[in-house]
């Protein structure tokens, strides 16, 4: 079916998983994510956390995971933006002020970055502001290139809305009436008896690198790519955040740690179930706080069959007396002075006959980076200092001590969720909607 000079394509998973290269003969693939650090709408919103993400951490992993890109990249001119993609596995072309303007177009910042890539022969460019996007939305669209011919091939998504033409006031004062290109007022159709319209959902736009070096001006084989409605969600302004975070919790991609069941739980004392505050009371006794949320995400976990084990390093501010307490609010087992070093979690995994992506770690100083790196699943509290250190897979809206475990232990099991439901159980019932 032709629709508009465009050819609907039903996009074929077989893919070749090659290297493009010179020696190779195969083209070379890039993905390419622009993420300028002067954003209006919502400032730095490349880089701000999104269901405990980084907004660009969503499109990254599914870039990196799709197996299919030679290389994926950032293009930004902000060094925070750089950092966070460095720590997320992207390289990072630095763009020039001339294309980092308010007025820059997205077009001359990809042809500044294949003038100094020659290697790159097709470009994938993805929007951040595409949280939904998964590995296979990429691999089914790259091959539409590689595989079938065509030389661009961008997102689109089916709705089901009437068009009207506007009309200014002074037309609707002279008796102009407004007319609708697709609807016919008298015979308006039952939204299963029509098959809507396709529009640009902006989540990617994939071009060979001669129609970049001619301004798209001259393209060849067009086609398009139709991503299912609940994959499709951009975001613009303040008021699309909450809406997109519920969408990318229930349809995003989570990456490859969702397939794994993560058996243990491990968690820091201070600075994760606490927030190091000590207090002293007239006689001299040492008291501490722990969040009743904190305390019923353990329990959560209990219930599913994780075991939580609380863990203190030897620098753990709190005494001895004062963590088994903690622990037995808690409910749950305590390892003391086993942190410190990894290979101490590894003869607990070994005890246990754990697997590194069975277990999830939630830690806060730099001394937890070595376990936080290995872990199959880790998270750190928003006032975490090793935020700054690594790319944690889950960053808590809440601090340490005020429920950053509970938000952390709702994560697990919602991964849980997802790797045991049906691959289709999220999905829309279109036939009935």
């Amino acid at each position: 079916m032709e629709s508009h000079g465009f050819a609907q394509v039903q996009a074929q998973a077989q893919v070749s998983s090659g290297v493009g290269s010179p020696s190779s003969g195969l083209p070379h693939r890039a993905a390419l994510i622009l993420a300028r650090g002067g954003s209006k709408g919502i400032p730095l919103k490349n880089i701000k956390n999104l269901a405990g993400v980084p907004l660009i951490g969503w499109v990254l992993r599914a870039a990196l995971d799709s197996g299919v890109v030679d290389s994926v990249w950032v293009s930004t001119d902000h060094d925070e933006i750089e950092r966070v993609a460095e720590v997320w596995g992207a390289k990072v072309h630095r763009r020039s002020p001339k294309v980092s303007r308010d007025h820059s177009s997205s077009l001359a910042t990809i042809q500044e970055f294949i003038r100094q890539r020659p290697e790159v022969d097709i470009v994938c460019h993805i929007q951040a502001t595409s949280p939904c996007l998964h590995p296979h939305h990429i691999r089914e669209a790259l091959h539409m290139i590689t595989g079938q011919g065509f030389d661009y091939v961008f997102s689109v998504v089916r709705r089901h809305q009437f068009r009207w033409v506007e009309v200014d006031k002074k037309g609707l004062l002279e008796g102009k009436n407004p007319t609708s290109p697709n609807i016919d007022v008298a015979y308006r159709p039952r939204r299963q008896d029509w098959p809507g319209e396709l529009y640009e959902n902006g989540s990617f736009y994939f071009y060979r690198r001669k129609d970049l070096e001619n301004g798209l001006k001259q393209l060849g084989k067009i086609a398009y790519y139709e991503m299912l409605p609940e994959h499709s969600v951009d975001i613009d302004v303040d008021i699309d955040w909450p809406v997109a975070e519920q969408r990318v919790l229930r349809f995003g991609y989570f990456g490859r740690e969702e397939k794994a069941a993560v058996r243990l739980f491990l968690c820091k004392v201070s600075g994760c179930l606490t927030s190091s505050k000590i207090y002293m009371s007239v006689s001299g006794e040492d008291l501490v706080a722990i969040n009743a949320r904190d305390v019923a995400g353990v329990q959560m976990l209990k219930r599913e069959d994780i075991e939580v084990i609380l863990i203190s390093s030897v620098n753990e501010p709190l005494s001895r007396g004062l963590l088994e307490k903690v622990s037995q609010q808690a409910g749950c087992g305590l390892r003391i002075g086993e942190q410190q070093k990894g290979f101490d979690v590894e003869r607990l995994m070994k005890e246990k006959k754990l697997r590194w992506d069975e277990v999830a770690f939630m830690g806060s100083e730099a001394e937890d980076v070595e376990i936080l790196s290995q872990v199959g699943l880790n998270g750190v509290p928003c006032d975490a200092p090793v935020a700054d250190l690594i790319a944690a897979k889950y960053t808590c809206q809440r601090p340490a001590g005020y429920g950053a475990v509970r938000e952390f232990a709702e994560y697990i099991l919602t991964l849980k969720k997802k790797s045991s439901s049906h691959v289709n159980q999220d999905r829309i019932d279109r036939a009935h909607f």
